[in-house]
């Protein structure tokens, strides 16, 4: 197997847990406050990644790493699940999930801007489009019913795009799970203090379900996932493997229906169908 196909097989891997990640953070928003689930769950894989760290006894990042550790931290240990846990406070996990179809978009132009990469004219179109279809469905399903909600995924997207091609430029010299290791571990201080700040007044209330999404997205979104999502970006590039991304939606939508039961329009199917597409038309013309 070569390199570019392990890296888009890491990729896929990543993709699919990291689908999960919404409808899980829309059943725990039910019972724990946004702030709270964030630095909760950000505490709890900081914990894992320390330990795994310490098991396997990798060096310390350098200063001029810490850096670009700084903004995996900020874009999505802390970016990218504080607002996503807002907006879910105002849409649904069906509507949010629709602005993921953004995030390769994102991600490609900070892989041009820090990973110097420069996909052909054809890939851009490809991508551009994949984007045009979700942004346009989701105005189609009405912007305006939650300007607040759109707003902060719109935010999520950009910041966890730059999260996104910051750690996989890391990847190339300190390595895929080690840098989203190093960089919860880098936020867990602030992170645990600030768990115990919000730490609900009483959990008796707090659903089975609820507790379940906390550890999904603990574990799965901001540790499991990303070990193969760097691997898979350091592998077969930031702009080309992040055009999977355009199929999480097509994931979360069913998880979003089957485990939430939220409805899911034929127009939403047929907008993921073409979006497929444009990811197999974007991966041919990446280089």
């Amino acid at each position: 197997m070569n390199r570019a196909t392990s890296g888009w097989i890491n990729g896929l891997i990543g993709v699919i847990i990291f689908s999960g990640s919404l409808p899980a953070t829309r059943v725990a928003v039910q019972s724990f406050d946004p702030v709270f689930l964030t630095v909760a769950r950000g505490a709890i894989a900081g914990v894992l990644g320390c330990a795994l760290l310490l098991v396997f006894k990798e060096r310390r990042p350098s200063r001029t790493e810490l850096p670009s550790l700084v903004i995996v931290a900020l874009g999505v240990v802390v970016g990218f699940p504080l607002l996503t846990a807002f907006a879910l406070k105002h849409v649904t996990a069906a509507h949010s999930i629709l602005f993921i179809g953004l995030l390769p978009l994102s991600t490609a132009i900070f892989g041009v801007i820090r990973g110097g990469e420069r996909p052909k004219a054809a890939f851009w179109a490809f991508s551009l489009l994949g984007s045009a279809l979700v942004a346009g469905f989701t105005v189609s399903q009405g912007l305006s019913a939650s300007p607040i909600g759109d707003s902060l995924m719109l935010a999520a997207i950009i910041v966890c795009g730059f999260g996104y091609a910051e750690g996989a430029v890391l990847s190339r010299v300190l390595g895929g799970w080690q840098v989203i290791s190093w960089a919860l571990v880098l936020a867990l201080p602030p992170l645990l203090v600030l768990t115990l700040l919000q730490w609900p007044a009483s959990l008796a209330s707090v659903s089975a379900p609820a507790w379940l999404s906390l550890g999904y997205v603990s574990l799965f979104s901001m540790l499991i996932g990303f070990v193969f999502w760097y691997r898979g970006l350091t592998q077969g590039g930031i702009a080309t493997v992040g055009q999977l991304q355009l199929l999480q939606p097509f994931f979360g939508l069913a998880l979003a229906a089957a485990l939430l039961g939220e409805s899911v329009t034929p127009t939403a199917m047929l907008v993921t169908v073409a979006v497929v597409g444009c990811v197999a038309g974007a991966r041919r013309f990446a280089n």
